[in-house]
C-alpha cells in the first residue's frame, strides 16, 4: 500500500506537465519532479531509515506514473483530434 503514493504522485506529475512550454523544459520539469517527489515517497514511508537506495525505487515508481500519465493524455489528444 505505501507503493500507491509515488505513482500516483506521479500520475499527477505527469498530467501537470503537459502545460510547460517546450518539450526540453517539459522533459526537465518531469525529471526534477519525479526526482524531488521519490525522495518525498522515500521519506513519507520511512525507507529512508533503512537505506538511501530506496530513493531510487521510489523515483523510479514516480517515473513510472508520469510516463503513462503523459502517454494517455498523448493517447487521448490524438484520439479527439481525429474525430474532429
Amino acid at each position: 500500500m505505501e507503493e500507491v503514493f509515488p505513482i500516483a504522485a506521479g500520475a499527477v506529475i505527469g498530467l501537470l506537465v503537459q502545460w510547460v512550454p517546450g518539450p526540453r523544459r517539459r522533459a526537465a520539469v518531469l525529471v526534477l519532479l519525479c526526482l524531488v517527489f521519490g525522495a518525498l515517497a522515500s521519506f513519507l514511508a520511512g525507507e529512508l531509515e533503512l537505506s538511501m537506495a530506496f530513493i531510487s525505487v521510489d523515483t523510479v515508481l514516480v517515473f513510472f506514473g508520469a510516463l503513462l500519465a503523459v502517454s494517455a493524455a498523448a493517447l487521448w489528444r490524438r484520439r479527439a483530434r481525429a474525430t474532429r
